[in-house]
């Protein structure tokens, strides 16, 4: 049986049903159209005990996701990503209980997977043939990936500057890739995008709720995991890279919905981090702005954190209403924090992160010292993509390895000179 009750425009009010296939708000305001489910009915299909027996990965939550049949389910295998106890790295930072949710494990290398296996799932069962998305490129390459496997084809409008890394796998899964040179504050992909959503009638899979409000259900499952794999317990805070905070949107849905069937009690401090280069969600949340006039960022964004590169942050009227509901704060980093975060990351952890999926970390080490962490909390990092989805960022930050001639002498000489290392 379908679990969801109704959608509600986040701006006008309208109320939409599933049977209408509804996408975006008539009323064409950009009101995200939040989905409303029937929690008795969730109480009444499944039990926590239930639940433990079902394979761990998204899906396992069914009951709390939009789709109406299994049958239509489109599946890669996401989610069931490990919650790692990052002992190396809590001692550093000086923290006992710091955990990293690691979403670079996801089939196509980041949590975007999640967000894109219900929105095609519910394309799929909309009877959509065709989608668009505008994406830096984690959303497109998640997006590409489950319309190969639902035989739905994809047009993908990325920026000019996204990383070939993304370009190359988007490529590869047959996706029509077009890249927008981006010139002014607009996202031109979001503009190419709305194009042939309204002529073609193309199904719009961005993943930020006005333009689709399901694949914002994906995240939810994120804060599903981080409950169950911490024994049915609450973090006391949560670090989550931040755009256009569909993402926090998700994961504090999340807790909401576990909140309203009985089987937690509480949320986690939900923390909103984002690059100084682009951070209108942050300011946002410092300027104390109305949710719903929240001002858009002035110019292109400057960052190497490109997932977060979003000017205006389309979920911001929820992600504030999160951050307020759980006593939650924005943090904005800069770019050379977020470097030493990946490189902490991967040297002290083995998690290998791009720089948007690091950003959690850097608002984490800021937090600290703004003293906002205590050091006998229970803090997750969620790290949100994996290293190679930006591999120029990683070789201009890392640089080569120096080559020899396969001689004692010149090893010898080598590890010394780039490595501090004497034999």
């Amino acid at each position: 049986m379908p679990f969801v009750k109704y959608l509600r425009c986040a701006r006008c009010g309208r109320i939409y049903y599933l049977d209408e296939k509804p996408v975006m708000c008539k009323n064409k305001d950009l009101g995200r159209l939040d989905i409303y489910y029937d929690y008795e009915a969730i109480k009444n299909s499944i039990t926590r005990e239930e639940l433990a027996k079902r394979p761990f990965y998204m899906w396992r939550y069914f009951e709390f996701l939009p789709v109406s049949d299994r049958k239509y389910i489109v599946s890669l295998g996401e989610g069931g990503t490990p919650l790692i106890k990052a002992e190396r790295l809590g001692e550093y930072l000086g923290l006992k209980n710091l955990y990293l949710k690691d979403e670079t494990r996801m089939p196509t290398g980041s949590f975007k997977d999640r967000c894109m296996s219900v929105a095609v799932s519910m394309a799929k069962q909309f009877g959509f043939t065709k989608a668009a998305i505008a994406s830096s490129g984690n959303a497109a390459a998640a997006l590409a990936a489950y319309g190969a496997k639902a035989g739905i084809d994809v047009i993908a409008f990325v920026p000019d500057f996204a990383a070939y890394g993304k370009i190359a796998q988007l490529l590869f899964y047959g996706a029509k890739v077009i890249r927008v040179k981006w010139t002014e504050a607009e996202d031109p992909t979001v503009k190419m995008m709305k194009l042939v959503v309204e002529k073609y009638g193309f199904y719009p899979s961005p993943s930020f709720g006005p333009f689709n409000p399901y694949q914002i259900e994906g995240p939810k499952t994120i804060a599903f995991e981080i409950i169950e794999q911490l024994n049915w317990s609450i973090p006391d805070q949560v670090f989550i890279p931040t755009g256009a905070a569909s993402l926090l949107t998700g994961v504090y849905n999340g807790f909401r919905d576990f909140n309203n069937v009985g089987w937690i009690n509480g949320y986690p401090k939900i923390v909103a981090v984002q690059s100084t280069g682009n951070a209108p969600f942050v300011r946002a949340w410092m300027e104390k702005q109305d949710p719903m006039n929240i001002r858009p960022w002035e110019k292109p964004p400057e960052t190497i954190a490109t997932g977060l590169e979003d000017t205006f942050p389309w979920d911001g009227d929820a992600g504030l209403k999160a951050l307020y509901h759980t006593n939650g704060y924005g943090v904005a980093v800069e770019d050379e924090l977020i470097l030493k975060a990946m490189k902490l990351l991967a040297s002290l952890e083995g998690v290998f992160a791009e720089p948007s999926g690091a950003a959690g970390l850097a608002g984490l080490m800021k937090a600290i010292n703004d003293g906002l962490v205590d050091k006998d909390e229970k803090i997750v990092v969620l790290v949100t993509g994996h290293g190679l989805k930006d591999p120029d960022i990683v070789r201009k930050t890392a640089g080569d390895a120096p080559t020899i001639e396969p001689r004692e002498e010149e090893l010898v000489k080598v590890l010394e000179k780039y490595y501090g290392i004497k034999l």
